[in-house]
């Protein structure tokens, strides 16, 4: 088969979409299909340009026996609706004219939470005469409301017209959790055309390792009980939820609370930090995906944290799975929904509910001093582990992809539950 896929964010790039459509297309490509990924340059999410490359109109590259093509955009932080947005639907036009002019694939496929490049996978399709699939990795533009980057508005309101439109027009809909689908159903969209594929770690990169004693030290971190936060820094995760928590523990000089990455709140957790003068919060910045395994090691527990609100009930952060990949116990503060679903189905770890900072200080405490219990939880997310595996996810997705390229997507997609 030949897969056409739009994704704004791609390795170099570490954020949940471009690790998830990097090693899910891999498996594609070691069962005999070609993928091409169409994709801009590296710049998410600061805004700027990564190291050695260039915003080019065309630039075409090999990785792992993926063709990437990368287009021109106007690049943004990911911060400001406005100026993401622009970001967004330049993307979406520069894919769009480039994608007219490939081989004619079997299929096209975008991913959102980069909406707009939905909507360019759409346009490409229904010239091309191909069938399209929309990956909902995010309900977007509710999350922008969600967040509070935007009030409901008339704008707001012709951004969902349009996501119907999508869902509608599609071949089928590639959801990552349940809670989607029903969300999908509930809004007249046909479950029949909507799959269910959920997110996954992919095992071969993820296994438990004593931890790196150099990172350690570098970073004051040896003998201490570390709870790591890895991924994006943004409005959608309500981290400063995790300041208020360290307050609470600013006594134990055992614990710490790790920050690796980058995002739009970043800068303000750092400032806040330092204006509370909390010393056990440490702050490194984005990592190489290379180096994610050595991070992980230097946990103790897995944070995994989204913001209190009924929207981020429905999400799973892929985080998740990394962490049990790692054999890690897990701390997830969250609304309560399908992630803490999850997380008590594979006794994995504790779950705190969302903006309730003492009891997140209370939890941390208490993994910290009873090594029994947490090394039990560890226990049954490694266990886990598999049941969650990015090779099990791929396949089942080119399940779907079989249904729509001989014709039975809008019909028999919605067999596909994982």
């Amino acid at each position: 088969m030949k897969i056409l896929f739009l994704t704004e964010n791609f390795p170099p790039e570490t954020n949940a979409a471009a690790t998830r459509v990097y090693e899910r297309a891999l498996y594609w490509v070691q069962a005999g299909h070609q993928v091409t990924i169409l994709t801009c340059a590296p710049n998410f999410p600061q805004g700027k340009l990564f190291d050695g490359w260039k915003n080019s109109w065309r630039q075409v590259q090999m990785m792992d026996g993926l063709r990437v093509v990368r287009v021109k955009t106007y690049i943004s932080a990911n911060e400001g609706f406005a100026k993401r947005t622009l970001d967004f639907v330049s993307f979406m036009v520069t894919a769009f004219g480039v994608g007219l002019f490939e081989d004619r694939p079997d299929v096209v496929i975008s991913t959102s939470p980069q909406f707009f490049a939905a909507v360019g996978g759409w346009a490409l399709g229904a010239i091309r005469r191909i069938p399209f699939v929309f990956e909902l990795g995010d309900l977007w533009p509710r999350s922008i409301t969600a967040v509070g980057a935007m009030k409901q508005s008339p704008v707001i309101r012709a951004l969902e017209k349009l996501e119907l439109f999508l869902y509608r027009r599609s071949a089928a809909v590639i959801v990552l959790t349940h809670a989607f689908k029903e969300d999908l159903k509930r809004r007249a969209i046909d479950p029949r055309k909507v799959a269910v594929v959920i997110n996954g770690v992919d095992l071969p990169r993820y296994a438990p390792r004593p931890r790196d004693q150099e990172l350690a030290e570098q970073w004051g971190l040896a003998g201490k009980f570390v709870l790591g936060y890895v991924g994006t820094h943004g409005m959608a995760h309500g981290l400063i939820n995790v300041l208020d928590a360290a307050e609470h523990l600013r006594g134990d000089d055992r614990i710490r609370f790790l920050f690796v990455g980058a995002g739009a709140e970043r800068q303000m957790l750092m400032d806040e930090a330092v204006r509370r003068n909390l010393p056990n919060v440490v702050f490194l910045g984005m990592q190489p995906k290379e180096m994610m395994p050595r991070i992980w090691s230097l946990c103790d527990v897995a944070l995994v944290h989204l913001k209190d609100d009924p929207a981020f009930a429905e999400v799973i952060p892929s985080k998740i799975f990394e962490a049990m990949g790692m054999g890690l116990a897990l701390l997830l503060v969250s609304p309560e929904g399908e992630a803490s679903r999850i997380l008590a189905d594979d006794r994995a770890g504790l779950w705190v509910p969302a903006a309730r900072p003492q009891a997140l200080a209370d939890a941390a405490r208490r993994l910290a001093e009873d090594d029994t219990a947490r090394a039990a939880l560890a226990a049954a997310s490694l266990e886990a582990a598999p049941r969650h595996s990015r090779e099990y996810q791929a396949k089942r997705y080119m399940d779907v992809l079989d249904l729509v390229v001989s014709g039975q997507g809008p019909t028999r997609a919605g067999e596909i539950d994982s």
